[in-house]
């Protein structure tokens, strides 16, 4: 039952929202510091706030149009946003990089390769190739590596064999092909730095840069190396929500991007003789409950690991809610979204929490740096570390997992490759589908929950709703997902929501009408998705009947995956607007210069409805430029 004495924020799960009010005498959560941050501050919301030197803050009016440096509101706001651009780039280059060294480390020491079909398929796109196919993972790893290494003035080699060619072009002619990732982020920063860049529209084409940069490296090359290393993703019916947690078993909650840094861990805890081990201390074995978007991933891919992997239990502002159970042993967190609100959450119930990558480092977690000659070593260590956690916690903690809390049934495990499978092995049917109307067109819902766009998932859900009302496909990635899975919109049954033409359309093939891409890295499947439709109909990607929305963006990585759509040339629609407002030039060029510039633009409506209406004219407007009705 609902709590409604509780100061709380809403959410569009209501069985999340009760359970979270049921322990509010216990725990706080993000619901309840919700109501206590609601007043914000008017100067940071309009970014007009400048903190870079010992004359500011200085705070920009109508009244104090300029800092004391001269600094008016663009500049202040462009440099604000370029800082936020390249910090959300940084953050998924960082992911890409470990990735492709835990990839070259298989490849170096005769690991284990989950998919040679996608091991071929990358070397073919990247034009690499070698008999052995562990080489073939060195020679990709470095090519990737030598990629993200090289000085700013060199352009990056791979951008041209991964992107559309069409819009390449247009990048070409726009001057913003990138140069090597992490050189463009390091100048991101050298160039807002005070007393440098005054250019406002400069710092923008910047961010489109480091919007390329994050797209095809930061999400898409992670995809396609997690799909060697981790098992290429499989369409499959799985449980979500708490319902997927096991008390019987040793659970452990991974939070994070960077699946293949426990790749082995996900293998040890497999072996007979590990079972044993959990035996011996009165576990049926292990578990890991998928959290935040490593646990989407882990979904993604859940065929490979039916043994060990529990189901995903929801998204980031979900995860306090899932130590709350009690049910959790161990936390394993690589990166981000592990929210510090888990620490004394954590400490109270005996929760033992565990760090891969000092990036991610909790102020309460052990950090165990990685090696990865010792990963070995650093398996046995977490598994040790489990058990006796496990041994000091149970009996001692109270164990409460709401079992009615989620689905037995959400179809998962969607992809690029295996979504064109499904349809016959090309996109005709779904542009066929799209060319008569059936389908008007695609949204790309995906980023993440935020709790303040009408609270936890509320928009997210809303807009989707309204979306496939309008007989729209809805494609999700990120924390997004979690969220929408967790209320039914990807199983059996949700069709019904859908608009008439849609729901025959998901009846006939028996799937919902909101696709499950996964984490948000996963932005980089649709991104390919699309590109191939562009490809098939020889258009470029601003023609197609395609939008995207991040109705609930939260960090700075979502604003460096929106500007990667913007390159792209896609209309995208955000609830809440970036901290850009109180820049008249800025807002105008998201928000309409760029339709001119890259084709894209920055639609704000904190309404879903309202929201659902201007998305469906976009797609409107393109299916008439290309002659359909």
């Amino acid at each position: 039952m609902n709590c409604n004495t509780c100061k709380m924020c809403e959410s569009a799960d209501k069985r999340l929202e009760s359970f979270v009010a049921s322990k509010a005498g216990e725990f706080e959560t993000a619901f309840q510091r919700t109501i206590d941050q609601k007043v914000k501050c008017g100067f940071g919301l309009q970014g007009v706030c400048c903190r870079l030197c010992s004359n500011g803050p200085c705070r920009v009016t109508p009244k104090s149009p300029r800092g004391i440096c001269g600094a008016d509101a663009d500049t202040i706001v462009a440099r604000n946003f370029l800082r936020a651009v390249s910090a959300g780039a940084a953050c998924y280059l960082h992911v890409v990089e470990n990735t492709a060294l835990n990839v070259k480390h298989v490849g170096e020491n005769n690991g284990v390769i989950k998919s040679e079909k996608a091991l071929n398929i990358l070397g073919e796109e990247l034009g690499i190739f070698d008999d052995d196919p562990h080489k073939r993972c060195v020679k990709i790893a470095d090519a990737i590596l030598k990629d993200l290494y090289k000085p700013r003035y060199e352009k990056m080699e791979l951008v041209e064999k991964l992107a559309y060619h069409m819009r390449v072009d247009k990048w070409k002619e726009l001057g913003i092909m990138p140069g090597g990732a992490k050189s463009e982020v390091f100048d991101g920063c050298v160039k807002s730095s005070t007393n440098l860049s005054s250019d406002p529209v400069d710092m923008l084409m910047h961010c489109l840069s480091l919007g390329i940069c994050t797209g095809l490296y930061g999400l898409t090359l992670t995809n396609l190396l997690n799909d060697i290393v981790l098992g290429d993703p499989v369409i499959r019916m799985a449980p979500v929500g708490f319902r997927v947690i096991d008390e019987d078993y040793i659970n452990i909650m991974v939070t994070g991007h960077q699946h293949s840094t426990f790749a082995s861990f996900q293998e040890k805890i497999k072996l007979p003789e590990v079972v044993e081990v959990a035996k011996s201390v009165g576990a049926k074995g292990f578990r890991l409950v998928g959290c935040t978007c490593v646990g989407q991933d882990l979904q993604l891919r859940g065929e490979h690991y039916k043994e060990i992997f529990a189901g995903h239990a929801g998204n980031n502002y979900t995860s306090e809610a899932v130590l709350a159970t009690g049910a959790v042993d161990m936390v394993v967190s690589e990166f981000n979204c592990t929210i510090p609100g888990l620490e004394p959450i954590a400490d109270k119930l005996q929760v033992k929490m565990i760090c891969l990558d000092d990036v991610a480092k909790k102020k309460n977690a052990e950090l165990i740096q990685l090696d990865r000659d010792k990963f070995d070593e650093i398996d046995h260590r977490l598994i040790n570390e489990a058990v006796e956690a496990y041994k000091a916690r149970r009996g001692n903690v109270t164990i409460d997992i709401p079992k009615d809390h989620g689905y037995d049934e959400s179809l998962t495990g969607v992809s690029e490759k295996n979504l064109k499978e499904f349809l016959g092995g090309n996109w005709k049917p779904l542009i066929d589908l799209i060319a008569d109307g059936t389908i008007k067109g695609v949204v790309g819902v995906v980023g993440c929950s935020n709790m303040t766009a009408g609270g936890h998932d509320v928009h997210t859900v809303e807009l989707v709703k309204e979306l496939i009302k309008k007989d729209i496909l809805v494609l999700s990635a990120g924390c997004s997902t979690g969220g929408l899975e967790n209320v039914g919109l990807m199983s059996p049954g949700a069709e019904e929501l859908a608009g008439e033409n849609l729901k025959a359309v998901c009846k006939k093939l028996n799937i919902p009408p909101v696709l499950n891409f996964g984490p948000c890295l996963a932005i980089g499947r649709i991104e390919i998705v699309v590109s191939e439709l562009a490809a098939a109909l020889n258009v470029d990607i601003p023609q197609l009947p395609v939008a995207l929305s991040a109705p609930q963006w939260l960090e700075e990585q979502a604003l460096a995956d929106g500007a990667f759509g913007l390159a792209l040339g896609l209309p995208l629609h955000l609830a809440l607007p970036p901290f850009i407002t109180g820049g008249p030039l800025v807002t105008q060029v998201l928000t309409e210069g760029l339709k001119g510039i890259t084709g894209g633009s920055v639609i704000v409506d904190p309404d879903p409805e309202s929201a659902a209406n201007t998305l469906e004219s976009e797609i409107l407007d393109r299916r008439k430029g290309l002659g359909l009705k």
